[in-house]
């Protein structure tokens, strides 16, 4: 099942890589007609869209239309943007804005989202979840021991590099809600972030949320904190031995709990959204 692949553009963003708007590239598998319910997706650190083609596919096949995106500066596709490993806020402005485009060309039915590691708290940042400014600026200001992503071992000092102006300005947007209102239900996967998001911001979701963490994560050792604090969240552990990088769609071997995984999605997504799939074509 091949996507559709379209190169788009936020005129309301700028790009980190020279002078323009900000690239949102997006894949759509839209073997669905019909008012069809809309599942976003959203790729890990470093990743791609394309490594979510396991829970798309899935998804698609299901009835859904399912809409993924490659990250501007945090996509192994366009390579590396010390600002999209650490401005994270911005994956969910990219999702806001995808859906943005589609109400202007197509009618489609209500919409959830799902993503992987980095991509988990995109998705759940349009459900409500908030990053704490305070934290966050004791990251920028080095004084929080967070390990730099294995895809980016020098961020620290590229982003200083890069940020001459200080770094006031991305400490308050770190802090502001990108809620999605549009947004009925989020998936997270092994989400990342789990100790900078702000408790109050998780205890005040008030859609469906699905936690599926991994018990051998050596990435997002934490990623059950969502479950714990998400009222009502459907949280479970995927195996005592899988790890983070089973659910890339390159990793052989661990396509078993990719198929739960994404089985479970579609099971997630129809209880909240009955009678929202479209008629597979």
């Amino acid at each position: 099942m091949e996507p559709v692949v379209r190169e788009l553009v936020d005129e309301r963003r700028p790009s980190w890589d020279g002078d323009g708007p900000r690239p949102v590239r997006v894949y759509l598998w839209p073997a669905v007609t019909g008012e069809a319910a809309v599942v976003l997706l959203s790729h890990g650190t470093g990743g791609s869209a394309w490594q979510l083609t396991w829970a798309a596919e899935a998804l698609a096949r299901a009835g859904f239309l399912a809409v993924a995106v490659d990250h501007h500066g945090n996509n192994a596709v366009d390579g590396y943007l010390p600002e999209g490993f650490a401005f994270w806020w911005e994956r969910a402005l990219d999702l806001s804005f995808v859906l943005d485009v589609l109400a202007t060309e197509r009618e489609h039915g209500p919409v959830g989202a799902l993503g992987f590691s980095l991509g988990g708290y995109t998705v759940l940042a349009l459900a409500g979840a908030r990053i704490d400014s305070g934290v966050y600026g004791q990251l920028l200001a080095g004084s929080l021991d967070l390990p730099p992503p294995p895809e980016f071992p020098d961020l620290a000092e590229a982003l200083e590099a890069r940020l001459e102006a200080g770094t006031g300005e991305e400490v308050a947007a770190a802090g502001v809600s990108y809620r999605d209102a549009r947004v009925g239900a989020a998936f997270a996967i092994c989400p990342a972030l789990a100790g900078l998001v702000e408790v109050a911001s998780l205890r005040a979701v008030e859609v469906p949320v699905a936690v599926r963490w991994a018990g051998a994560d050596e990435i997002c050792p934490d990623a059950s904190r969502y479950a714990d604090l998400v009222p009502g969240a459907d949280g479970r552990c995927v195996g005592s031995d899988v790890g983070h990088y089973a659910f890339l769609h390159s990793t052989e071997g661990a396509e078993p709990v990719r198929d739960a995984v994404a089985a479970d999605a579609v099971s997630f997504f129809r209880q909240a959204f009955p009678a929202g799939e479209g008629t597979v074509s």
